[in-house]
């Protein structure tokens, strides 16, 4: 019996990773391998174990390779990390973006562009690429002298599988502050700092950048003529699938540790660099105005570890205004200036009430992000927050526009496996049922906590 032919997805998120076969045609998952991802404390700075990471991930695609025929690998990454690379190695680890580099931001932010110029917000720690580059550049001057290509973390791990290097825009313009999305260019920064000229021949998300090395295929099992194609940035691989499949406009949550909210087919001269608000850009090149926010973090900090309340801990709290207030992953989100608090002492709520709390938290802030980024039309909801009932149906209300959740766990590792189609990729998107708006009515106690959110005051 013939095997059936396939994609293997290569998925590194910032707290888990996965391989997923997924078969050409039907785009079922046949099989899904995942690991958690680690940074290791040091020397020389906390950076990703990519070793580990690669040990797992051979390990995986010779699993795969048992299974189908995999006729292409894709690889989908988040965003913020850069490979400094010397040669075939990394002349520098991978920094977390996590890290405290804050110590020359004064000096970083006299050269970093206008937000005009580049949409993209200053962000804390190493959120902004630009700022990673130019801490490592001043940190360590001898290792950066030796850095003669510098790769976007997807195409990172495509040159250690096919040997060939490339850059992508997707990941240059997830608010790196070294692109212009409006006039796809390079920004200042990276053309004055001399990086721009170290990143090697731009390539598109779907090209074909070379195929498997021959070590890689013995020790895998894989065809060698297995394609390498260039990779996406994880949130844009989410967004791509239906940009291939839906008329404009549009808004994709992708959500995930982060909630990333991209109101496709919408305009880019409304966005506030002091709320989180930024421009993405598509796999075809084009600006897309989004928000975001840290929201699987910050539902986990306020849910306390429950996954969805029951509907009398809803009632409960809507009725007697129990709120947690942003913003609980301080320097992210619409709300990345305050502080996270309580309206009611949090150690007196049940289980059910601190997540009755975390899903109003986390849909009036969506809320908030979609009219930061000017969405229109339907919002469709991918990732763990389309299995969260209560969250969508509050959204749904509050919004008073479709929403459609998406909750197959394989909203980034479909459009991943959609690049193996190229451009052209245009399948119908599952039919899905609008959300049933809550039945409770939270309109006035969306309006006090909006309000109070706004004011940093309950």
């Amino acid at each position: 019996m013939a095997r059936p032919a396939a994609v293997a997805v290569i998925d590194i998120g910032k707290s888990n990773a996965k391989v997923a076969v997924i078969a050409r045609g039907t785009r079922a998952a046949l099989s899904v391998r995942t690991s958690a991802n680690a940074t290791l404390p040091g020397p020389p700075y906390p950076h990703y174990d990519v070793e580990r990471l690669w040990t797992w991930m051979l390990a995986s695609l010779k699993a795969a390779a048992a299974e189908a025929e995999i006729e292409a690998i894709s690889v989908t990454t988040h965003g913020a990390c850069f490979a400094l690379m010397a040669g075939d190695e990394l002349a520098l680890p991978l920094l977390d973006y996590e890290h405290d580099i804050s110590a020359i931001d004064p000096a970083y932010n006299r050269l970093r562009g206008r937000f005009s110029e580049t949409l993209s917000p200053s962000l804390p720690a190493g959120l902004n690429a630009g700022r990673q580059i130019f801490w490592q550049q001043a940190s360590y001057p001898g290792e950066f002298r030796r850095v003669d290509a510098i790769l976007p973390y997807p195409q990172y791990w495509a040159f250690r599988l096919s040997g060939a290097k490339a850059t992508e825009v997707t990941s240059l313009g997830s608010h790196t502050d070294l692109w212009s999305p409006a006039g796809g260019t390079w920004s200042a920064l990276a053309e004055s700092r001399g990086w721009a000229g170290r990143f090697p021949r731009m390539a598109k998300a779907w090209d074909e950048i070379g195929t498997l090395l021959p070590a890689i295929a013995a020790a895998t099992g894989l065809p060698p003529h297995c394609r390498v194609l260039a990779g996406i940035h994880d949130s844009n691989a989410s967004l791509f699938r239906h940009l291939v499949s839906r008329p404009l406009p549009f808004s994709v949550l992708s959500s995930g540790t982060w909630m990333i909210v991209f109101a496709a087919g919408g305009a880019i001269d409304g966005l506030d660099e002091n709320r989180d608000c930024l421009a993405n850009v598509d796999a075809f090149g084009r600006a897309v105005p989004s928000a975001r926010f840290m929201a699987g973090r910050e539902y986990e900090t306020i849910a306390g570890g429950v996954a969805e309340p029951d509907e009398t801990s809803l009632r409960r709290v809507v009725a007697e205004r129990i709120m947690a207030l942003p913003c609980f992953a301080q320097g992210t989100g619409p709300y990345g200036r305050g502080a996270g608090r309580w309206t009611h002492a949090a150690g007196r709520l049940t289980a059910g009430e601190r997540a009755a709390a975390a899903v109003l938290y986390a849909a009036l802030t969506s809320e908030t992000c979609l009219g930061l980024a000017g969405a229109q039309g339907p919002v469709i909801v991918e990732g763990p927050f389309a299995r969260n009932r209560a969250y969508l149906a509050a959204l749904a209300q509050r919004l008073g526009q479709p929403v459609l959740a998406r909750g197959d766990p394989t909203g980034t590792t479909d459009g991943a496996a959609l690049l193996a189609d190229g451009p052209g990729a245009a399948t119908p998107p599952a039919e899905v049922n609008p959300v049933a708006p809550l039945a409770i009515d939270i309109s006035e106690y969306g309006a006090a906590w909006l309000a109070a959110a706004e004011a940093g005051t309950v």
